[in-house]
């Protein structure tokens, strides 16, 4: 009953603050707030995002019609000393009696404070002022409608527009727009006054923006001259400037000539300006100068060489191989100068990262007539030591303090090499302690890391034809060692990868691991059941039903007896107990789960993985990105233990020095699309299959390589590891397969400031396939699988820090495939089911 009240309560208290909230109460009289605009393009209604952004004037933005921010402005009060003064400067007992409290300067300072002047302050900065219709605005409005329209080829649009005053301060606006007959390019024809551009042009003409019988549009002739300058640019022409380029088109006519005129060089000369013909330069001499951050005088030299027509100069001894430095230039001599190149280069020699802030400076040599080409390299520091410390909190440790210190060490081998040396260490509690001994620090782990980059390819022959140093390629030496104790199983792990970088063009990368090798080795494999507490429980369960233990006993881990239970049935030693038993195939899972996760995992694998995005930069809120990622494992190792005839296991596997190894292959693809419905508003949806399957010396897939699903970047309405797999109604702690499909919807908009806001739904659910298990709710087996696809929806708060973006998500279990049939859709649709989900950045 309580409950009930309290919900009426609220619908009550709500209500009347939506309905308390005038929205034109700071509308001034004879005034009128704008609630709608509409615009009619030769007839017909047009609300393109493109169309409406014309206008000087939008109605105040709203959150599901509710107009949230003009609300909050509408609660700030003007003048909030006023209201101070009233309560003290005019009541002068008052003020006398609170100067008791406080002294008078206190008193004084209480007009400032945030409850009579700071909160309104935030809610006036907060909120947003009534937009009131302005004549003058709506007038620059049609302006900018007429001028869109011009730019689009419609040279004889007529613009006007109606506004309509309703009652109660409100009022609306018509925009009427006539465009009539679009003009369309008839000849194209050029002068330009410069004979050596004039061959530039006529040699890349086939790829201009502007063609024969195309609608007139003004950014195709701002593409068409950004597109020559880039051109003629690229091809020597160094001084070249987009002003230089212009365009005579005959707008009266429904058929438009179109001229193109490129005028020579403009220079003034004292307060004349004269022209001349624009030059084709060729680079000369190229120099480059190093030194390290405490001496920069460039003029000081201690060291020369030459190296392929380039000259290295250095302050001090020259620390650098020649080759080095010199991969990472494309400026050349005796080539025609290019942006690109000039470009290519500042970006190769950052990417080599052992410079700071590299810089190039061309200076014209009249006698040649070419580009003298300086380069100055400022070395960064060849020791670099970085110490960090951190307080953590995760859905495994309630608190954990974690140390890193790392070395790196720069041209270590003269090449612009970069040597990483990494030591780690973490301590923490746990949740739900697994160890014996019931420490609060019951979570060490020590680990370190080495790490070497080349700016190059580290292969026995060439690859410049295939991945030319245009691509940035770089290889990768890595290996690092780990050793948990006191959590989970204790492991050991060694890894070690050899892999290979490079970018093919822009917006797209590639990377290729020659070597990926991990070892996982569980140290304490005993105390299993204390960190797999649902199996155990599970356990414990069924031997109380079937009188192995009474009711007031449990198993033994530490003796063993949970074990010999698990045994005992398998042997068939409880009459009761049978192979056809549901509980029977019940313990052979708990088995079969518990000897895959503690067994030692040997993977040799090479992957190839690919992505790509069309993000133009970093704050682009319409774009597109795709990752691909195949890998196969142990087929090595399968060829070296045939070779060498290693005798088989019990189960017909093989082991390499005494490691049986794991051999699969694995593929995902992933994309993400984001849309731009502009005013903060943005729908971003994702889609993810993987598949990664066992054969040869495997019948199952590592746990390191497997899928989840479940969290705060997959399905929120669903803790890590917690849905699935297929419709399974058992819930391990850990729940893992080897497919997954997903699919994520979010609609984002903003509410104020830094504040947004998001509504998702999250699809998708993990799968058992050419596997081990026998479970039939838990294996894929075709189309039929896909009812099994989980449906959680929900909403989320975002708060834009700029350097990065916090999250909380609520999710809701909208389609439970583990439920009984009547119990499936919408039976968990409540706050006390919600599951939080807390995060940095966007989910995908």
């Amino acid at each position: 009953m309580n409950n009930i009240n309290t919900k009426i309560s609220l619908f009550i208290l709500i209500s009347v603050l939506i309905t308390a909230c005038d929205v034109v109460k700071k509308v001034p009289n004879k005034k009128h707030l704008l609630i709608k605009n509409e615009i009619l393009v030769n007839g017909k209604k047009n609300s393109e995002d493109v169309i409406i952004s014309q206008l000087v004037q939008q109605p105040n933005t709203s959150l599901l019609g509710y107009k949230l921010r003009l609300n909050m402005y509408n609660l700030a009060i003007n003048n909030p000393d006023s209201i101070f003064k009233a309560k003290y400067i005019a009541n002068p007992e008052k003020y006398k009696r609170q100067a008791k409290w406080l002294s008078k300067k206190q008193v004084d300072r209480l007009g400032q404070s945030f409850w009579y002047s700071g909160w309104h302050s935030f809610l006036k900065r907060t909120g947003e002022p009534p937009v009131i219709i302005d004549t003058l605005k709506t007038k620059r409005s049609i302006k900018r409608l007429k001028a869109y329209y011009f730019n689009h080829g419609y040279f004889d649009t007529e613009t006007k527009f109606k506004a309509t005053y309703l009652e109660k301060k409100r009022g609306e606006i018509s925009y009427t727009v006539t465009t009539g007959k679009p003009t369309f390019l008839d000849t194209i024809s050029y002068d330009i006054e410069t004979p050596a551009l004039d061959s530039l042009y006529t040699f890349s003409k086939s790829k201009s923006f502007i063609k024969q019988g195309q609608q007139y549009k003004l950014d195709d002739f701002n593409n068409e001259r950004s597109r020559i300058t880039s051109n003629f640019r690229n091809h020597g022409v160094y001084y070249f400037q987009q002003q230089s380029i212009s365009y005579v088109i005959d707008t009266t006519s429904k058929k438009a000539p179109v001229k193109l005129i490129i005028t020579n060089q403009a220079t003034k000369f004292g307060d004349s300006v004269k022209s001349k013909p624009y030059k084709i330069y060729k680079m000369g001499a190229v120099n480059i100068f190093t030194t390290d951050l405490d001496n920069k005088n460039h003029e000081k030299i201690a060291d020369s060489t030459i190296y392929k027509n380039f000259n290295l100069y250095s302050t001090n001894k020259l620390r650098y191989r020649s080759k080095a430095i010199t991969d990472a230039i494309f400026i050349q001599k005796d080539s025609l100068y290019s942006d690109d190149n000039r470009t290519l280069t500042l970006r190769s020699l950052s990417n080599l990262k052992v410079f700071n802030y590299p810089s190039i400076q061309f200076v014209e040599d009249t006698i040649t007539q070419t580009l003298k080409t300086n380069i100055y390299l400022t070395s960064k520091p060849k020791y670099n030591l970085k110490p960090s410390l951190d307080v953590t909190h995760s859905n495994i440790q309630d608190i954990g303090i974690s140390g890193v210190t790392s070395l790196s060490i720069r041209n270590i081998f003269r090449g612009a090499e970069i040597l990483e040396l990494g030591l780690r260490g973490n301590i923490g509690s746990s949740k739900g302690s697994s160890s014996p001994e019931n420490k609060f620090f019951d979570i060490l782990e020590i680990g370190a890391d080495m790490r070497l980059s080349f700016p190059r390819l580290i292969l026995p022959f060439k690859t410049e034809r295939i991945i030319p140093k245009s691509m940035f390629p770089s290889s990768l030496i890595s290996a690092g060692f780990a050793k948990q104790k006191n959590i989970g199983l204790d492991k050991e792990s060694f890894t070690a990868a050899i892999n290979y970088n490079w970018i093919p063009k822009k917006n797209v990368s590639a990377k290729f691991d020659l070597v990926n090798l991990q070892y996982i080795k569980n140290i304490n494999i005993n105390n299993y059941f204390n960190v797999y507490g649902s199996s155990y429980n599970k356990l414990n369960n069924l031997a109380r039903i079937y009188g192995v233990i009474n009711s007031e006993n449990n198993l033994g881990i530490a003796d063993g007896s949970a074990d010999a239970f698990i045994n005992n049935t398998l042997n068939n030693a409880y009459p009761l107990l049978t192979v056809s038993n549901p509980d029977y195939k019940t313990i052979k899972s708990i088995k079969e789960r518990k000897d895959r996760l503690t067994e030692n995992n040997l993977i040799f694998a090479g992957n190839f993985s690919y992505s790509k995005d069309s993000k133009t930069d970093f704050f682009d809120k319409e774009f597109y990105s795709f990752r691909g990622k195949i890998e196969a494992a142990g087929n090595i190792l399968s060829l070296v233990a045939n070779l060498s005839k290693q005798p088989r296991n019990s189960d017909g596997t093989r082991s390499i020095f005494g490691l049986e190894y794991s051999q699969y292959a694995k593929a995902e693809f992933d994309f993400v699309k984001n849309w731009d419905l502009t005013n903060g508003k943005t729908v971003a949806v994702r889609s993810f299959f993987g598949i990664a399957i066992p054969y040869g010396n495997s019948k199952s897939i590592p746990f390191s390589r497997s899928y989840f699903a479940g969290g705060s970047n997959d399905n929120r309405a669903w803790q890590s590891y917690g849905l699935g797999p297929g419709s399974s109604l058992e819930s391990y702690d850990f729940n893992e397969a080897n497919m997954k499909i997903a699919f994520n919807a979010e609609f984002r908009y903003k509410i104020f400031g830094n504040l947004n806001g998001a509504f998702f739904a999250d699809c998708g659910n993990i799968w058992n396939v050419f596997d081990n298990e026998q479970d039939e709710a838990k294996v894929f087996s075709g189309i039929s699988s896909l009812k099994n696809l989980a449906l959680g929806t929900g909403l989320g708060l975002r708060y834009d820090f700029k350097f990065f973006l916090a999250r909380l998500d609520f999710g809701f279990k909208t389609y439970n495939p583990a439920k009984d049939e009547n119990e499936k859709w919408f039976k968990e649709l409540n706050l006390s089911k919600a599951v939080p989900n807390i995060g940095i950045n966007y989910p995908f």
